[in-house]
């Protein structure tokens, strides 16, 4: 989760991404870099409609153990969850471990998981910040919950530092991943341990199989907090061994997620400053410390890279003042990812790439808002732009996109982030939420084919050899154009316009001319196909 109170001139304050976390340079020696050929993936678009979100978003309040289906009704309008946990939820003190309910909030994970799972959402549990226990040995003007995840006085480069965290992480995997052999002698389930007088018990369970995402972690290069909260690719890979699977199965028993779950997929934590530098240092530092596995490519203990990605007038560039958000094809949104997905591809054989926080403020005065365009609410602006990053994404071969986030910080705030939630105050949709629930409902089986044209975008999606046009205005000035589409040996075509406040699209069915189809595009995205999506 991006602090609202980092102040804007920070984000010009980046430190090398190289650094090896020893205040030089890492100097690994690298292997020749190879050509690069994009690789084709066929990726749903389902796959780009995730929300960040927390565990209060989805119980009752004034029953932390029961769902409440007011809340789950807005979870339902996004294919993916990208959930915040505090560490200290699951361990609230030292090795001794509660679920359901945690000790911690009297949460229930296990009743949070399950509903996810019946709706079809795939759940990422980004498991973050540092738990009161770990913080109470450093003096006190060096304690914060976003802190290293080590105890004070540690050597951030060697992974046994990170001993506790990788713990936890076995313990998560064993509970709530696929396997159903892990050994029950080490599992840590507190059984005796309850929340309130005469409340429930913890239960040891294992395998359940309701989780195959963890993230280790978020934005690791937190620069802004100083050098207790932040860490060098190099540290951080180090971190990532330890979690992984024990440092190579070198820190003993019951550690590392891949030693309860082989299957489990470990995900970087999403970096703050989209720097795919920081994960070459990450690469090298694997490269030397864990070697080559037996086909040659480097022993990485991850599985996903992750970045965010907020578009704005800044845009990452060094002395340049952040006032607005942006529409996302007038950023380096989609070089940035071009440069990730290349990263991936000559150095982690194609490893998936996804960018877990990106969004847009409703507030006109933080510098993250989504514009008024002409007669176009913010709210509607959030909407086009939200959209429109999904498609940038699904372009360019990003595997999975979330935005953040689920529900306002803050909504009054002029602090960033503060007013980004795609969810309305009486947990209806707003907009952008609309039009993820609409695509996803008609489109979320389509896979991006090709791309027909720049400005105005037209790409061209497929499923089951079924064509379907995506269609608008890369722009933010309320710019339209006219437009012949050329669909082929047929007489009629569907027009699908996302539409906000509603549950389905607007459609209009029209007649060709010699398979061509003359449209009026704007900046808000339309759907065409030939088949009638309403008989499907």
């Amino acid at each position: 989760m991006r602090s609202s109170l980092v102040p804007i001139f920070l984000l010009l304050c980046i430190s090398s991404c190289a650094d090896d976390g020893r205040g030089r340079n890492d100097k690994t020696k690298e292997s020749p870099q190879p050509e690069y050929h994009r690789t084709s993936v066929s990726v749903p678009l389902s796959n780009y409609f995730g929300v960040c979100a927390f565990e209060w978003d989805f119980m009752n309040p004034a029953d932390a153990l029961n769902l409440d289906t007011v809340r789950l009704n807005a979870v339902k309008s996004f294919t993916g969850i990208r959930h915040y946990l505090d560490w200290e939820k699951l361990e609230h003190t030292e090795g001794h471990f509660t679920f359901n309910p945690a000790q911690s909030g009297s949460w229930n994970y296990d009743t949070m998981y399950k509903w996810c799972q019946k709706q079809g959402i795939t759940v990422v549990a980004c498991i973050k910040t540092v738990p009161d226990w770990m913080q109470t040995a450093a003096p006190s003007d060096q304690r914060g919950n976003e802190n290293v995840p080590m105890r004070y006085g540690k050597d951030k480069s060697d992974p046994n530092s990170y001993i506790e965290q990788a713990r936890m992480g076995f313990q998560y995997a064993a509970r709530y991943g696929h396997n159903k052999q892990v050994d029950r002698g080490l599992v840590k389930v507190d059984t005796a341990v309850v929340p309130w007088p005469n409340g429930p018990h913890n239960r040891v369970k294992i395998g359940m199989g309701l989780i195959s995402y963890i993230e280790c972690d978020n934005e690791r290069d937190k620069w802004w907090q100083g050098a207790r909260a932040q860490q060098s690719g190099a540290e951080y890979a180090a971190n990532l061994s330890a979690f992984y699977d024990g440092n190579k199965n070198t820190m003993g028993p019951g550690v590392g997620v891949k030693n309860a779950d082989p299957s489990m997929q470990v995900v970087m934590a999403g970096l703050a400053a989209p720097k795919p530098e920081f994960v070459k240092a990450m690469i090298n530092w694997c490269r030397m410390h864990r070697g080559l596995k037996t086909d040659g490519s480097v022993d990485l203990p991850w599985d996903v890279i992750n970045y965010h990605y907020y578009c704005n007038d800044a845009d990452y560039v060094a002395d340049k003042k952040q006032t607005s958000g942006q529409a996302p094809e007038l950023t380096n949104a989609a070089a940035t990812a071009r440069k990730f997905m290349e990263l991936s591809h000559l150095y982690a054989k194609d490893m998936p790439v996804w960018v877990t926080e990106t969004g847009y403020d409703i507030n006109q005065h933080t510098p993250q808002h989504a514009m008024i365009i002409e007669k176009r609410r913010a709210m509607e602006t959030q909407a086009d732009w939200s959209l429109r990053t999904s498609l940038l994404y699904a372009r360019e071969g990003i595997q999975k996109v979330f935005f953040y986030e689920l529900f306002d910080d803050n909504p009054s705030s002029d602090n960033n982030f503060s007013s980004a939630g795609l969810i309305n105050a009486d947990r209806s949709r707003r907009p952008a939420a609309d039009y993820m629930y609409q695509v996803n409902k008609l489109f979320g089986g389509y896979t991006f084919a090709t791309s027909v044209s720049s400005d105005p975008v037209v790409d061209k999606y497929i499923k089951d050899s079924v064509s379907m046009y995506v269609l608008y205005i890369p722009d933010e000035k309320g710019r339209m154009a006219g437009y012949t589409l050329a669909l082929g040996n047929t007489d009629n075509a569907y027009l699908y316009s996302p539409k906000a406040g509603s549950k389905q699209m607007d459609v209009v069915q029209k007649r060709t001319e010699n398979g061509k189809l003359q449209l009026t595009i704007t900046e808000t995205p339309i759907f065409v196909t030939t088949r009638d999506m309403s008989i499907n």
